[in-house]
């Protein structure tokens, strides 16, 4: 008998958008659905300060059935695009150069973009362009699955602190 193939880490996780932000919780829209999500231990604090609606986050799949968002991608305006990077601007840290994820894609000054910290590689990524429906984003899930197994985040809130992901 063989043994079910290993769940990939980024099937665990999916995006949604941000509509409301609270210290603990906040308010979230995927597939169609509305919910509140507690957020995992380790994501920075304060939360209220560093989410806000617009932001996708991805939301883990937690054992008890329950998803727990677990990364936050910002929502920035891109404003101009060089060979290897690109400037945008977003309301809690101002102007930011990033990379792109995929050097190929254009980004149009005036477009809207996703941007992250705290994944290897760059001080921040673009991830793709900014979406209305959560499902259609294109960003970086697979990575943003290995870098939170890698600090070992338990699946349900609560518990002892954990290293922050992002600036």
């Amino acid at each position: 008998m063989t043994s079910p193939a290993p769940e990939a880490p980024a099937a665990r996780l999916r995006p949604a958008l941000v509509l409301r932000t609270e210290e603990e919780t906040c308010t979230v829209v995927a597939d169609g659905r509305t919910r509140v999500v507690a957020y995992t231990p380790p994501f920075p604090r304060p939360r209220t300060e560093r989410v806000a609606p617009g932001n996708l986050v991805a939301l883990l799949a937690a054992s008890d059935g329950t998803e727990l968002a677990a990364w936050r991608w910002f929502d920035a305006v891109v404003v101009e695009r060089s060979a290897d990077a690109v400037t945008a601007w977003e309301p809690n840290h101002g102007f930011v150069v990033a990379r792109p994820r995929d050097p190929r894609r254009g980004y149009r000054p005036g477009s809207r973009a996703y941007l992250s910290a705290g994944l290897p590689g760059a001080d921040w990524w673009v991830a793709g362009p900014a979406v209305d429906r959560a499902e259609d984003a294109d960003v970086e899930l697979a990575e943003v699955a290995e870098f939170v197994a890698g600090l070992g985040r338990r699946d349900r809130p609560g518990g002892p602190d954990r290293p922050t992901l992002a600036p």
